[in-house]
Order: C-alpha cells, then sequence, then structure tokens
C-alpha cells in the first residue's frame, strides 16, 4: 500500500468531499485500522479501510439513508467502536443528514442517559452494527424509529447512490454535552464548524503538513474522539488508528504498543489515562516498547495535573518517551472540541499559584516552598480562535492575572443548543461589556450568531497561557472565599492510599451558617472495605483539607467502587453526586 506523504489538503468545506478527494488521489493509503481483542490478553487484530474502500461504503450506506429519511433528518450511531461507527457517521453526513453520535445501550450505568438523549434527539433512524442489532432493537421497541445495520447495506448499493454536498453552514451532527454540570443538551456543529477545528487541531499538533498517526481509544461519541480520530485524518488524509475504550482500561499497555508501532503518533486522552498508565504499565509489558516516535500526547477533557505529566514521563522516560510530548490543552463541546493547546516539543508550563490569592480572583505567583500553592499546568495559547477571560457577572474582558470565566470566539463554535433557544442565546453570541453597543460582533459565514461563546469554566492568562482553573457552577463559596473543587478532590485523594483516585467529588450544600463542604469518594479497587480504619481515613482528609485550603469538611463519606456517577465521558459529575447526597442515597460517616 502506498505510505508515502500525502499530499497537501484541498479547502474543502465539508467532511465528504474530503473523503471522495482522497478516494480519489490516494486510494490503496490506508484511512482507518480498527484493532480489536478478542481475548482478554490477546494481540490486536487489525482491520483496515483504504480511502477507496472507505468512500465506496460511505457511498453505499449514504444511498440507502437518502431512500430512508429527507435532509436534515436526525440519525443516531448506536454503534460499538469500529469501521461501522466511522462509516455510518460520515454517510449521515454525506446523506445531507444530521448525525447523533451515540454509543449501544449496553454501556453501563449510561441507559438512563441514552434514553433522555434519543427522547431529545427525536431521530427517525438509527444505525447500528450487525453485532449489536438485536440489543438495539430491543432497546428501540416503542419507539417511532427505524433501525438499519451499517454492515447489512452491501456495496452494491454504491453503484445507484448520488449523494450531494451538504451545505457548509447546515448543521451536520449535535454533539451531546456530558451532563457533568447539567442536564445534557444537544450542541449543532455545522460541517463548517467540524472542518474548521479539525483544522486548528492539526495546526496546533504539528500535523497540518507533517504526516502523522493519528492513534485513539477514546469513544467516538466523545467529542474529542471524534475530532481526532475521523475528522481530523479524512481532513488531512491521515491513517487513524482505532481501538475500543474497554480493550484499554483492560490492558492499557495495549495503547501504548499502538503509540510505539506508528511513527509521529498523536493521540489523546483525559488525565487519569496517563496515572492509569504509569501505575498499571508492567515492567514485562515496558520490556523491547519504544515510544521515541511519539509527536504529541494531548491531555484534555478533565483537570490537567503537573504531577500527572511528571508520573508518566518517569514511568517511561527508559522507553524514549520525548520529553517535549505532553500537551495539555483545553475545549469544550460547544466549540466542536479544541480551543487552547500547548504545543508539542515544548517543556510543559507549570504554575505555583498562591491559594489566597486564587480564592479572591487573583492568579499570583505563590512564594517559593510555599507548601499550600496550587499547582496547575498552561493549557497553551488559543488554535485559530479568540480567547478572552471576562467578569461572568459584568461581561467585562480582565486582564492578564484576573481570574473570569473563559468566553470564546472562532470558527469552530457551534450554532447554539437544539431546541432549546432561551439556553442559547445566554451561552452563545453574548457581547463582551465593551462591544455590546455595536451589536456583539460581526455576523458568522457559517450562518451562526456573532459574539462570544459563554464556556462556564473558570481561568486567567499567564505569560501566555491560558491556566484553567475550575467550573463556574462547582465553585465552592465558604465566608466569601473561593475553592476550587478539584483542588479539594485532588488534596483528599492523597491524604489517605485507601481513596481511589480521581473517583471523588467535592461539594458545597446549605447549611444553616453558610455552605458546607462534603467529599465523597470510593475507595480503592485493591482494598475491602472491611479492611479500611474509616474513621482514620476520615481524619486524615479533614486534616489534609483543613491544612492545604483552610477548610473544615462538614462531611466525608466513603463509598464503594462505582458509587460516584460520571459522564458519559468518564467525568465524574459532581452535581449529580449532590442531588443524591442531598437525597439521602449515601451513608454518612459520623463528624469526627
Amino acid at each position: 500500500m502506498d505510505n508515502r506523504r500525502p499530499p497537501l489538503a484541498p479547502a474543502c468545506s465539508t467532511l465528504p468531499e474530503y473523503v471522495r478527494h482522497w478516494a480519489e488521489h490516494t486510494p490503496q493509503r490506508r484511512a482507518f485500522t480498527f484493532v480489536d481483542h478478542p481475548a482478554p490478553h490477546a494481540r490486536g487484530v487489525h482491520r483496515t479501510l483504504t480511502w477507496r474502500r472507505l468512500e465506496l461504503r460511505v457511498r453505499a450506506v449514504a444511498g440507502r439513508l437518502a431512500e430512508e429519511a429527507a435532509p436534515g433528518a436526525r440519525v443516531a450511531l448506536l454503534c460499538p467502536q469500529g469501521p461501522e461507527y466511522v462509516t455510518g457517521f460520515l454517510a449521515a453526513l454525506t446523506a445531507g443528514l444530521v448525525a447523533v453520535p451515540l454509543y449501544p445501550p449496553g454501556l453501563p450505568g449510561h441507559g438512563d442517559r441514552l434514553s433522555a438523549v434519543l427522547a431529545d434527539a427525536d431521530p427517525e433512524l438509527v444505525l447500528t452494527s450487525r453485532h449489536a442489532l438485536d440489543e438495539v432493537r430491543e432497546f428501540c421497541a416503542g419507539r417511532a424509529v427505524r433501525v438499519l445495520a451499517v454492515d447489512d447495506v452491501p456495496d452494491a448499493a454504491a453503484d445507484e447512490a448520488r449523494p450531494g454536498t451538504p451545505v457548509a453552514s447546515a448543521v451536520a451532527y449535535l454533539q451531546y454535552t456530558s451532563g457533568s454540570t447539567r442536564t445534557p443538551a444537544g450542541v449543532e456543529i455545522t460541517h463548517a464548524n467540524v472542518v474548521a477545528n479539525a483544522l486548528q487541531a492539526l495546526t496546533a499538533y504539528g500535523a497540518e503538513t507533517d504526516p502523522v498517526t493519528c492513534v485513539g481509544w477514546l469513544p467516538l461519541y466523545h467529542d474529542m474522539g471524534l475530532v481526532l480520530s475521523v475528522a481530523a485524518p479524512v481532513v488531512r488524509g491521515l491513517l487513524s488508528v482505532l481501538m475500543d475504550p474497554v480493550a484499554f482500561l483492560h490492558e492499557p499497555a495495549r495503547w501504548l504498543r499502538l503509540l510505539a508501532a506508528h511513527p509521529r503518533a498523536v493521540s489523546a486522552a483525559p488525565n487519569f489515562a496517563y496515572d492509569f498508565c504509569a501505575a498499571a504499565v508492567t515492567d514485562a509489558q515496558k520490556a523491547g516498547l519504544r515510544l521515541d516516535g511519539v509527536a504529541a500526547l494531548i491531555n484534555g477533557s478533565e483537570p490537567v495535573r503537573p504531577g500527572t505529566a511528571d508520573r508518566f514521563h518517569a514511568a517511561f522516560a527508559a522507553q524514549g518517551l520525548p520529553p517535549g510530548s505532553h500537551c495539555p490543552s483545553y475545549g469544550l463541546a460547544e466549540a466542536t472540541v479544541f480551543v487552547s493547546a500547548a504545543r508539542p516539543g515544548e517543556p510543559l508550563r507549570r504554575f505555583a499559584l498562591d491559594r489566597d490569592a486564587l480564592a479572591s480572583g487573583k492568579a499570583l505567583p505563590a512564594r517559593a516552598g510555599d507548601p499550600t500553592a496550587v499547582l496547575l499546568a498552561g493549557c497553551g495559547a488559543p488554535a485559530g480562535q479568540r480567547v478572552r477571560i471576562a467578569d461572568p457577572v459584568s461581561r467585562a474582558a480582565l486582564s492578564e492575572g484576573e481570574v473570569g470565566e473563559i468566553w470564546v470566539q472562532g470558527p469552530n463554535v457551534g450554532r447554539g443548543y437544539r431546541g432549546q433557544d432561551g439556553l442559547t442565546r445566554r451561552v452563545f453570541g453574548v457581547p463582551l461589556a465593551e462591544e455590546a453597543g455595536a451589536g456583539g460582533g460581526p455576523e458568522r459565514s457559517d450562518g451562526g450568531s456573532g459574539g462570544w461563546l459563554r464556556t462556564g469554566d473558570l481561568g486567567a492568562f499567564l505569560e501566555g497561557q491560558l491556566i484553567v482553573t475550575g467550573r463556574l457552577k462547582d465553585l465552592i463559596v465558604v465566608d466569601g472565599r473561593n475553592h476550587y473543587p478539584q483542588d479539594v478532590e485532588a488534596t483528599a485523594q492523597e491524604a489517605h492510599p485507601a481513596v481511589r483516585r480521581d473517583r471523588l467529588a467535592a461539594f458545597g450544600v446549605p447549611g444553616d451558617a453558610g455552605e458546607r463542604v462534603v467529599v465523597v469518594a470510593e475507595h480503592a479497587r485493591t482494598a475491602l472495605l472491611a479492611d479500611i480504619d474509616v474513621p482514620e481515613l476520615t481524619r486524615a482528609v479533614r486534616a489534609a483539607v483543613s491544612a492545604r485550603h483552610g477548610l473544615r469538611l462538614a462531611d466525608v463519606v466513603l463509598v464503594p467502587p462505582g458509587t460516584v456517577p460520571r459522564t458519559s465521558s468518564g467525568k465524574v459529575s459532581r452535581a449529580l453526586t449532590r442531588e443524591r447526597y442531598l437525597a439521602g442515597a449515601y451513608l454518612t460517616e459520623a463528624a469526627g
């Protein structure tokens, strides 16, 4: 097969146009490789689609979809990770339909959310694979929706298909938010949005001209997985190598082996995955593993901790992992995904900030050796878009070093939330105070509104770096001082070895004398609850939080693994944890 450097990408306006371009100009080049792991410790089985084969399958399925639904209708993807997911997604776009990237009904703990999203999206069609067809049909029974298996559509259907070219300003897909702070909402992402964000990501991670391989295990219903593993490779004509998220969780060394097997690999994962690899990959699995060729490892989707990057690089330095490969990044579904990114090859930017100043809204350097300093990683500079820090109340732009809400403007910002006009007006197209008299800025060429996107995230700029400090709605305010829950959680999980890392939630609840602070934490899977000295653990967590944050915890609750609810993207849902706590769903420990 032709594995030479791909030619530069043309200036297409939609993903289907790019698929047709690469099928015509590089037909035998590999487009997507899916690595299956049929047994717990089996080596991967590779299935590959060339660009010609991909285009044929996309055209066949698009032709069938066009027979089933009119342009603009919604089609939900309830496919397992694999060729059918990519083919079905691109076919929906090619047919002029609106894709809704989701997941099969069997994803543990997410059946209720899947039902809620399907009710909100109201699709006419559901796409799945032959393997999951019976399960999906059973789940969709009683719904006015037709179910189609992508791999049941024959190649011959491509002969009669005459797909058109979707309009760049039309909605391509609905990206449902993870629901970490509110009920999930479907963001309308246009064809122009996703192409713009793919180009922004390619530029940020050094892949717009140099050939790279996109290697990923993130689920394709997740915005970062969809853009990095599907949209960006399609735009640039790159090879995308994919595995199932469950295969990674069962054996994280599989991900590292794929990184080692492909030159100039670019991949993305949440912060927890790097800690997981550092802790779980054995010396035997490291033997013979070479990571010299890794180009960029994107760290996003949850708070990026400098200590995690240090542990990961220390764990794999002997395997040649380049020290500048770690790229802390920031993004959100409303901006398609990527907003700001540290560039590959640059040293990790870390900031030790004064805790008291940060609590009052100032990002100031801490004194040298200050044990209470807040350590944060810089998330680089904006990727082809404008980012401002604004006061969330006055909407005035703030200066460097001042903490406020992160606002974003660019061609990648979505149109709004489907069917939620009021929420759309509050979040999208909002003018800064100094722009209010000018109508909020120019109209966008993709059909969206002008103005700015209010992200709901808090941050500041320091030395040209975007620093993300937390979520506005998650902020804990005690005695007029701001406390960031992820900061409290980091302290709590370091206080005792039986606290499970990244599976705990800190939040505020109302009390007679103001807001009270609660921590709900899972215990480690390696520890039995009967063997844990719970009062001693509680005292350790209380003491650590008191010493580091000056906070008295009103309650510390230890729960079994899997109890703290998470969003579909794997983040802890503090809002749902708080709701369950207030409803009495957890057995609380006696205050000590």
